[in-house]
């Protein structure tokens, strides 16, 4: 290989790494990264989906949330939604939003409102919605200090590796979990007010 081309690769190299990085750094900083995980499952009845959706909507509307959200260090989180049901069946259903204030809080709480049902069977993939949610988490345009997966679902883990393992999975990845809907994998509904007791707290929550 000539020096001229040797010289070239490695400049290229260099530029790739040095656009890498750059895009690693242009991630916006917020305190939390949450995935809100809803399951649309051929379980889930539309009740039960309108249950999950508008708790969603109520707690992002809810001014001790929003108080929550201000009162983080950076005064921001960011959310994405998310449905699924089969290990390989997910549609994000809202995008990933910056929440720094009462306007965006209410608008996120709209674009909730507004996501229609994208998804009607597949089975049940705890594992799976866990495992893309950790992709978002990873290719998202923020950088949360804490990282969150908000599980919402009616039945137990059925298709695709154990959600202990995937459990496993995000620990290593150093995000947390949560079960809302689904306390150990068992069947119980919260109506939609428990979001807003639910989301506060945990949103005050930082290292």
């Amino acid at each position: 290989m000539s020096l001229a081309r040797s010289t070239r690769r490695g400049l290229l190299s260099s530029l790739g790494a040095a656009v890498l990085a750059r895009g690693a750094s242009a991630a916006i900083p917020v305190a939390v990264q949450l995935v809100l995980a809803v399951d649309v499952s051929g379980s889930v009845s539309e009740d039960r989906f309108a249950l999950q959706r508008e708790g969603y909507a109520s707690a992002f509307r809810n001014p001790a949330v929003q108080q929550a959200i201000r009162s983080t260090s950076t005064g921001s989180v960011a959310v994405a939604m998310l449905q699924w049901t089969g290990p390989a069946l997910h549609v994000v259903a809202v995008d990933w939003t910056l929440i720094d204030d009462a306007a965006s809080a209410d608008g996120f709480a709209a674009a909730i409102e507004a996501a229609p049902r994208a998804l009607f069977g597949g089975g049940t993939s705890i594992s799976g919605a866990i495992d893309h949610a950790l992709g978002m988490l990873a290719q998202a345009p923020f950088r949360g200090l804490r990282q969150i997966v908000d599980v919402s679902g009616d039945g137990a883990n059925n298709r695709g590796r154990a959600a202990e393992a995937a459990d496993f999975g995000i620990r290593a990845h150093g995000a947390n979990e949560r079960h809302a809907d689904q306390r150990a994998y068992g069947h119980q509904q919260h109506p939609p007010g428990a979001r807003d007791h639910q989301l506060a707290p945990f949103l005050f929550e930082e290292p």
